[in-house]
């Protein structure tokens, strides 16, 4: 796909071609992103889908049409977006952030819909279970419980004086998060005591990092919720107003200046949510497609950063980066 053609693409709603005799039937797809346009992480991991899905023979303008929304961290506009795509009737939604498939399931019991990066889809009550999902909906989550407390092992270990890891996370949007709270907490207690940073607002993101920052030897572990990833430049200023040590889950947050992250590889999950839309679309039912868990996952190093903050980062955790920024 060329460059000014992709970006274009990107931007949201296009007027597509009527197709006409002899060509096939144009599909429509509907996407739902939880972060703003102008994020980095949100347009990667969106290239991905839509690389995936070109790799599958869909071609825009083609065979098919699709219309991206992007509701910059807010439930208000993700539930909009649900009313307006619900009113459209697309072929498939694919759906990134809890608030949009929450709205989808009460506005919607027909219109197939594949979730990206969701958490705890059977607690919230999107699917019967993960291997057999029931229902329209189906997808692809962001936590694998074998390892959710390798992001706070992996911060101890470039900051081994750390005793007390703050866990920010929004209780507004994690209400469905305790099983994966209570399973990072009992990993990680076994490296440190970690406690729970909650954050409701942008405001309130200073303050908790101001507090955590104001007793000795702490550090922030920053976790994926829609309300984190939509204010990721609040949380960057904060942490470097206050000079603590901290994980986070995106890879394009360190390489803008954050000390480390460590996650699923957000890009493949959407990349690999293309085949279950791709086969939606050839008459797969969602009900029977189950739900998959994160296969790929990185660790990204910010060298520089870490020498800003007084760190050395232990040969051992340098080999097993995915990526070094110098």
């Amino acid at each position: 796909m060329r460059r000014r053609k992709f970006i274009t693409f990107l931007g949201g709603a296009i007027a597509w071609p009527i197709a006409v005799r002899g060509q096939p039937a144009m599909r429509h797809v509907a996407v739902v992103m939880a972060t703003a346009a102008n994020n980095p992480d949100g347009r990667a991991q969106l290239e991905g889908f839509l690389q995936g899905f070109q790799k599958l023979g869909w071609a825009e303008g083609r065979n098919v049409r699709i219309d991206v929304r992007w509701a910059g961290g807010s439930a208000e506009r993700m539930h909009e977006f649900v009313e307006e795509f619900v009113a459209l009737k697309p072929d498939v939604i694919v759906a990134n952030g809890s608030p949009t498939v929450a709205a989808l399931k009460r506005a919607n019991s027909s219109i197939p819909v594949v979730f990206v990066l969701i958490v705890e889809p059977v607690v919230q009550g999107f699917v019967a279970s993960m291997a057999r999902p029931g229902g329209n909906i189906t997808g692809f989550t962001q936590v694998d419980f074998s390892v959710v407390g390798k992001s706070v092992e992996t911060l101890k270990t470039i900051a081994p004086k750390l005793n007390r890891i703050g866990l920010m996370y929004n209780p507004d949007t994690y209400f469905f998060y305790d099983t994966y709270l209570r399973a990072l907490q009992a990993d990680a207690s076994r490296v440190v005591e970690t406690t729970r940073a909650g954050v409701r607002s942008p405001a309130d993101i200073d303050t908790v990092i101001a507090e955590i920052a104001a007793q000795p030897d702490g550090g922030l572990a920053v976790l994926p919720d829609t309300f984190n990833t939509g204010n990721q430049a609040t949380i960057r200023a904060a942490l470097e107003r206050h000079r603590l040590p901290h994980i986070v889950p995106w890879r394009q947050y360190v390489a803008g200046g954050g000390l480390m992250s460590y996650g699923p590889d957000f890009v493949d999950i959407f990349r690999r949510s293309a085949d279950y839309v791709d086969r939606i679309l050839k008459g797969a039912k969602p009900a029977e497609l189950p739900v998959q868990a994160p296969t790929k996952f990185e660790l990204t190093i910010n060298l520089k950063t870490a020498k800003a903050l007084g760190l050395t980062v232990p040969p051992a955790l340098l080999a097993r980066a995915d990526v070094v920024i110098e």
